[in-house]
């Protein structure tokens, strides 16, 4: 664990952290270390899809209603600025050789993802971006998290929950199905829920009591800002023994952002993906190791800073009956609110 010294603590005042109801200062420590989480504190957690967790210990916590004032609102990159990690084509392609894969029975579904990006506006406030979001794309798992010292900036606005936890009591709520808002759910919407549902089931199941797993909710419509989506619950009680790094090693990375099975999902994503995932589709929440709760989400619909860019991801689930336009019309569909929200062309 990296205790912050009195120097480090004068040093990074600017820390701050904004997810689960509360805004969260004084920084006392940092550490990669999932253990920790269930030693003693209120943590921000940070897991990204393909690098190490970065979990910051605060001391002070206070409700949302106290938010710091950042004094300017966000300012954000022109909307024609954005770039995509695969184009048209290219996502195509890659559309085309998951079909071919499921056609050969190495994998059932695959969640094919691409990264935009955009110059990150001088003095850019993580802040100002998470007020822009609240107000233009209100979700139940938002967050705020900048520890600019740390390198980790970011502004979440996800509908997903990744894990909770309450003592030994665990539950995850998948999301898969995505329609415009109003518009039915296609058989294949419900067919990769389902899915998602026995993947997680199965993760879950690694590290609970055998028996323990049930899901209270399957196929549940639920809105959000643009979007209607799918959403199925899955829970179950943990095994003595087991805290959150055995929870995260056993259901890490969420299965509703990689595929089924797993394993073989993750490897078409690392051949056909270009760039690393970073934060995005990694996991983003806190954890009150005292009271023995905690919440993360699935970092999508996230904004974050990779050194002079501003990043956002957008993706979706392909399976036997993806065409190459449809997905990558679903990718677009999921982009717009938010990209509008962040370049301050999102009217109320």
């Amino acid at each position: 664990m990296i205790r912050a010294t009195s120097a480090t603590l004068d040093s990074s005042v600017a820390a701050v952290a904004v997810v689960g109801g509360v805004v969260a200062s004084d920084l006392v420590d940092v550490t990669r270390d999932l253990s920790a989480l269930d030693s003693t504190g209120w943590w921000a957690v940070v897991v990204p899809f393909d690098d190490e967790p970065f979990c910051a210990r605060f001391a002070r916590q206070r409700p949302t209603g106290s938010l710091p004032v950042t004094g300017t609102p966000w300012q954000g990159p022109s909307r024609d600025s954005w770039t995509s990690s695969l184009d048209r084509v290219e996502f195509g392609r890659a559309v085309d050789t998951i079909r071919e894969a499921i056609a050969a029975g190495d994998v059932y579904q695959v969640n094919l993802t691409r990264l935009l990006s955009a110059p990150l506006p001088p003095g850019a406030s993580m802040l100002a971006l998470g007020g822009a979001l609240a107000a233009g794309n209100p979700a139940p798992f938002a967050a705020v998290i900048d520890l600019p010292e740390h390198g980790v900036r970011l502004a979440s606005a996800s509908p997903e929950l990744f894990l909770s936890r309450d003592g030994s009591r665990v539950r995850s709520s998948p999301i898969k199905g995505t329609t415009m808002p109003g518009q039915p759910f296609s058989e294949k919407d419900r067919a990769e829920n389902v899915m998602i549902v026995d993947l997680v089931r199965n993760d879950l199941g690694r590290v609970c009591v055998p028996g323990s797993i049930t899901v209270p909710g399957l196929l549940s419509p639920e809105h959000h800002p643009g979007l209607d989506h799918l959403v199925s619950t899955v829970q179950g009680e943990l095994r003595p023994g087991m805290g959150w790094a055995e929870l995260f090693g056993a259901a890490f990375p969420a299965g509703s952002i990689t595929g089924a099975p797993k394993i073989a999902a993750m490897q078409k994503i690392a051949e056909l993906e270009p760039t690393k995932r970073g934060i995005y589709c990694g996991s983003i929440g806190w954890v009150d190791a005292d009271r023995r709760i905690g919440e993360m989400n699935v970092a999508i619909r996230t904004f974050f800073v990779d050194g002079d860019r501003l990043c956002f991801g957008t993706g979706g689930a392909i399976t036997w009956d993806s065409t190459a336009d449809d997905e990558w019309a679903e990718t677009e569909l999921k982009a717009q609110r938010l990209l509008d929200v962040a370049s301050g062309a999102y009217l109320r």
